[in-house]
């Protein structure tokens, strides 16, 4: 392991965190609010610290395997230990380990939340809040990827480690092209999103505020009753469609404004992400309709959008879900595992993968009639390497095997099992709220200190994709190389 390469590029994401905290700083001075020096403070601490392990120096000029791994999981633990500090120097939370909690929570676009009343909290700390979905959902060390040629660093090995899904590969040739490219459809969406809200009657501050929740998929909201409190249909499927949106392959969108519409609708992995969309929305809505509602209209709007908000990870909610039929709240759990598409905001377990372990299965059944047979797994007509598909397997065994574990730690806190299981469920596929005491109108506050702090731990494994957190845990990749 190079730690003085390691250091420099952290030093480098720590000064991007203190430059994109000066937003909600100038937003803490015009609201002469108490987090104007908290802010300050953090701002200059972070800057200074970053600065200094930017003069460290590097023996080299290229990032290795285990370096790439070690600056994703720091840079991202990094982040959020300096982004927590506003949050507990202003008094919005009563212990650091909650304001830790609050901040994992926005980076990783989880949008589980400690905090009671939200509607009184200080402007500046609201912005920050939910502008780390915003800057989480893509990816920080993305944004700072296209500033890392400058430093004579290459960085395919960070943005390997951090993109979300089984395969990570270039829009363009020059890793700095594809970061820019990545952000342009980024910021396009995000503003297309803070126009139409905007337009349906929206406040500025509280359409960035939603479009940041909505676009990195993260749902933190300024008001207590999240998008509940808004009255608008249109506001409704404004959000519920970004939020479809967001969580489809970012790559997609590039081959469509580029004029290859046709790359959207033939890919399959976003065939399969609508189908799933569709009939979990219907199927709710039809349940909802003959058992509670009895209105079809409010069933499908609804429905639609708590599919949306749940199959992309995003968290928001215009209904107490918690109080729906048994069938309805089954199958919102089932999709809190599903997960958005790979290459998206979205977190869970992706489509992609579903998608293999289901040509999987129908390989297994298909040489039960012809064991000979050589059937490669393929997606869009390209095969799927075996190194692909026996990650794919050892990810979903992996993920199961911590939801299993943790859930039994979680329930020492001697809360229901659908309780625990939901919390796990909801912070490793970062989405947010759970089910009963972890529901839409509740949050996580009544957890003791140990399991936020395993709960955040969660939420980072499952934003990092489990296996970049575990490969740096082992000691064997602590070694310093000379």
């Amino acid at each position: 392991m190079n730690y003085g390469i390691v250091t420099r590029v952290l030093g480098s994401l720590l000064i991007v965190e203190a430059v994109l905290m000066l937003p909600s700083y100038l937003i803490a001075v015009s609201s002469q609010g108490p987090d104007r020096m908290p802010f300050l403070i953090t701002i200059l601490l972070t800057a200074i610290i970053g600065g200094l392990m930017t003069r460290r120096k590097t023996g080299q000029s290229s990032i290795g395997a285990k370096e790439g791994l070690a600056i994703v999981a720091l840079g991202w633990l990094f982040a959020s230990i300096m982004g927590a500090l506003p949050l507990h120097l202003t008094g919005v939370t009563n212990n650091y380990i909650d304001a830790f909690f609050e901040i994992v929570s926005g980076f990783t676009t989880t949008g589980a939340t400690i905090l009671k009343e939200i509607e009184g909290l200080p402007q500046g700390i609201l912005f920050w809040r939910s502008f780390t979905h915003w800057i989480g959902g893509m990816g920080i060390l993305v944004f700072t990827l296209a500033l890392m040629p400058a430093l004579g660093i290459g960085g395919f090995q960070i943005f390997k480690a951090e993109s979300p899904g089984p395969m990570a590969g270039k829009i363009a040739p020059r890793l700095r092209d594809t970061a820019k490219i990545l952000y342009i459809t980024y910021v396009t969406i995000t503003l297309a999103e803070v126009l139409l809200l905007s337009i349906g009657g929206m406040g500025v501050y509280e359409s960035f505020i939603h479009t940041f929740g909505t676009v990195g998929t993260g749902g933190f909201s300024n008001r207590n009753g999240s998008i509940a409190d808004f009255d608008s249909t249109y506001i409704h499927m404004v959000i519920a469609f970004f939020m479809v949106a967001s969580g489809v392959n970012f790559s997609l969108y590039y081959s469509f404004f580029r004029g290859k519409s046709t790359d959207l609708f033939k890919d399959e992995e976003f065939r399969l992400y609508i189908k799933i969309i569709v009939i979990a929305t219907l199927a709710i809505a039809i349940d909802l309709w003959v058992v509670s509602y009895h209105n079809v209209g409010f069933s499908l709007r609804d429905s639609f959008f708590q599919v949306a908000s749940i199959i992309t990870t995003t968290g928001y909610s215009t209904a107490d879900f918690d109080l729906w039929p048994t069938f309805s709240k089954g199958i919102l759990l089932i999709l809190m595992f599903v997960g958005a598409s790979a290459g998206s905001t979205g977190g869970g377990m992706k489509i992609i993968r579903i998608l293999v372990m289901m040509k999987l299965v129908k390989r297994e059944v298909g040489k039960l009639y012809h064991p000979r047979a050589v059937i490669p797994i393929k997606i869009n007509n390209k095969v799927i390497p075996s190194e692909t598909v026996a990650r794919i397997n050892s990810f979903l065994a992996l993920y199961l095997l911590l939801f299993l574990f943790s859930t039994l730690l979680v329930s020492l806190e001697q809360v229901d099992l659908l309780t625990a299981g939901s919390a796990v469920a909801a912070t490793l596929g970062n989405i947010g709220p759970g089910l009963e005491l972890v529901g839409p109108v509740q949050n996580y506050a009544f957890f003791s200190w140990p399991t936020k702090l395993l709960l955040s731990f969660l939420m980072l494994l499952g934003r990092l994709e489990l296996f970049t957190i575990i490969a740096l845990i082992a000691p064997k990749n602590w070694r310093i190389d000379v």
